[in-house]
């Protein structure tokens, strides 16, 4: 188990805003979380260590928003997640961190100005749900969810355009995770991050979990649409140019 302080720290931090994404602030900062606790240890065992903590809020939110998502377009996005987790796990040892922070992050900073260029605080016309970009996007949420846990962005690039009901919404993506998150399990086994250390920390981070998805669930009940999505699309800016500025090397 992990005895670093520093990392405890970071990791508490990092949970803690993957539990308010969970519950209720939608999926986007989420990816905050492998990023946070990588400035203590590497991304690969940072993605190992949340993973189980992932798969626990993934069915506490779960139990609160169920039967609330949209089946048309879990039925695009999840093929594309499988064919998404299969490419990561035969790519993982070839494909860098840092190319993914960087694909990832400009996906972010696209779709956050997108909708605050256009039209601030509405984003434009709803956008019909289309299986083919489904299909695209799934495999793309997919890939860099395997790798980093950073399959929010590319998700909402095709949900949020839709502009569905915030509700909805946040079913949708956790439904979506919480598949994607299950298809990691024997990978992540093959590839040798099932260890002991990993578990154990991932044990002691557990209970922050709860905290999070609850606190997340209580904001989401109080807000409305247009704020939640100016929240999410702002989170989304933050997250690229954090992913970007950590793949340029900054300290």
């Amino acid at each position: 188990m992990i005895a670093d302080p520093w990392f405890y720290a970071a990791a508490t931090v990092a949970v803690l805003i993957v539990g308010l994404a969970k519950g209720g602030l939608g999926g986007g900062i989420g990816v905050l979380g492998v990023p946070l606790m990588a400035m203590v240890v590497g991304p690969v065992q940072a993605a190992a260590i949340l993973l189980p903590i992932l798969m626990i809020m993934d069915v506490l939110a779960l139990r609160v928003y169920w039967r609330e998502w949209d089946i048309h377009n879990l039925r695009a996005l999840l093929p594309g997640a499988f064919l998404g987790t299969v490419l990561g796990f035969v790519t993982a040892r070839q494909i860098s961190p840092d190319g993914l922070r960087v694909l990832v992050g400009v996906i972010a900073l696209v779709y956050a100005a997108q909708y605050f260029w256009l039209r601030p605080g509405r984003g434009g016309a709803a956008r019909r749900a289309r299986p083919f970009l489904g299909l695209l996007w799934g495999t793309t949420a997919g890939f860099t969810s395997f790798s980093i846990h950073a399959g929010g962005p590319p998700l909402q690039a095709y949900l949020i355009p839709q502009q569905m009901h915030r509700t909805r919404f946040q079913s949708t993506s956790l439904a979506f995770f919480f598949v994607v998150n299950w298809l990691k399990v024997a990978p992540y086994y093959w590839l040798g991050q099932w260890n002991t250390e990993n578990l154990l920390t991932s044990a002691m981070l557990l209970p922050i979990a709860p905290i999070g998805v609850l606190l997340g669930r209580r904001i989401h009940e109080r807000i409305n649409d247009a704020i939640f999505y100016a929240v999410v699309h702002a989170g989304l800016f933050l997250i690229g140019v954090k992913l970007l500025y950590d793949a340029s090397g900054g300290p």
